[in-house]
């Protein structure tokens, strides 16, 4: 179920009108007027329907101010409300509580979404509802749980289920953001230098060479010509740089067949693949296993999973695979046949199948491609410092080659005038 964004003009109960913009995620326009005529107690005068791309040009803007909440806090924010359903507190005393816990020490986004989560129930609206009127918080599988536990009695069981899933997930890319702080830094120092080297001691270096009527290979030229042409025009380097980093990350962000294709070469290249197949895994076994132990059938959780999932090469399979399971065939036949899947993921998947287990199989395979991509993170970290440190040096020799030879044999001619 997608979101959709909607302005409305309503008849309150005073006589007066009021109007407004909101996002709501249903499948009809209908439901959108009976919770809007419930939740401010008025008529619904007009409701219209924006269209897509200016529903995603609001959300893009509108996720620039919305409220924001980590997802460690997010996680934490539904382990408490677990536990304070589990022992008996309603879920709206729960959510009032969590947010006063700002006074000691609690994430201001954790009381923000509490607040939320709270005037929302307070309103009339399920708990269902509550979470879902708010998808730029919560991801689909949490709300898909949240939804499935409030109609089954047990929202505490899936509350909890929910906010190990965000933990789990959370460490997978926790793991690989700490493998790429050392060459960040690292490379973010070197730019750093180059940069001063480039707008500051390379023009003044320059200018000695002309007094000092030097002769300088054609590289330390070129190098001079470039340094000169950069201060010169700092701000068009500037434009120049910002557009050769914006618009790769825009064409990445808004085009799928962009983001299709690299994601196909990174599977296909040997570090990259290796990288991306692993954590792919790790993504898709998890969230299935907790889909289908939620009690989802295979079809439903697949197109949750599609929508889920980032990586493009995956995304389109999962699109076969959901076709060819609702025709019938089983997951591990479905799977095979898209030959984009290791043999030890589909073994365990039919043994699964085969025996009523396929929720523990997933999560076996879970758990060992998790340890597999923290294993390998860890390789890559250990691989990448000494590549850094080598691209450092000669990144120094470079710099010796074009400008410190001259100074050099500025030097040199120097001392050997007084002899000659």
């Amino acid at each position: 179920m997608n979101s959709h964004l909607y302005f409305y003009r309503l008849l309150v109960s005073d006589g007066k009108t009021r109007i407004g913009v909101s996002r709501f995620m249903v499948e009809r326009d209908f439901s959108v007027q009976l919770w809007l005529e419930r939740r401010h107690d008025a008529v619904v005068l007009s409701l219209y329907r924006f269209p897509g791309w200016l529903n995603k040009g609001f959300r893009f803007f509108g996720n620039l101010f919305s409220p924001t909440i980590k997802a460690e806090d997010l996680s934490g924010l539904l382990r408490d409300l677990s536990l304070m359903l589990r022992s008996g507190i309603p879920i709206i005393e729960g959510l009032r509580a969590i947010a006063a816990e700002v006074r000691f020490g609690a994430s201001p986004g954790t009381a923000t979404v509490a607040t939320l989560l709270h005037e929302e129930l307070e309103g009339g609206t399920t708990v269902s509802q509550a979470f879902a009127r708010h998808a730029d918080i919560f991801p689909e599988i949490v709300c898909n749980l949240v939804d499935i536990g409030n109609e089954s009695g047990t929202l505490d069981k899936m509350l909890m289920e929910a906010s190990r899933h965000l933990e789990r997930v959370t460490a997978m890319g926790r793991n690989v953001r700490r493998a790429l702080i050392y060459p960040i830094f690292v490379f973010a120092a070197i730019i750093g230098a180059a940069a001063f080297w480039l707008y500051y001691v390379i023009p003044n270096l320059s200018e000695l060479f002309r007094q000092l009527h030097a002769k300088m290979p054609p590289l330390t030229q070129a190098v001079i010509r470039f340094s000169e042409w950069l201060s010169a025009n700092f701000v068009l380097s500037v434009v120049i740089l910002s557009v050769i980093l914006l618009v790769p990350w825009l064409v990445f962000r808004y085009s799928r067949d962009a983001r299709t294709s690299l994601y196909s070469i990174g599977h296909r290249l040997p570090i990259s693949g290796v990288l991306l197949r692993t954590s792919g895994m790790a993504f898709l076994t998890e969230h299935l296993a907790l889909l289908i132990r939620a009690g989802l059938d295979m079809a439903q959780s697949l197109k949750i999973l599609e929508r889920a999932t980032r990586d493009e090469y995956y995304k389109e399979s999962l699109g076969d695979i959901r076709g060819v399971v609702e025709r019938g065939e089983r997951l591990n036949v479905a799977m095979r046949m898209t030959d984009r899947f290791p043999p030890l993921a589909l073994r365990m998947i039919a043994v699964g199948e085969d025996t009523g287990t396929l929720d523990e199989q997933l999560e076996y395979l879970a758990v060992e491609y998790r340890q597999r991509l923290d294993h390998l993170v860890a390789s890559l970290s250990e691989i990448i410092k000494p590549a850094v440190i080598v691209l450092a040096g000669l990144l120094f020799i470079f710099i010796v080659v074009v400008l410190l030879l001259p100074v050099y044999d500025l030097i040199r001619q120097s001392m050997a005038i007084p002899g000659a």
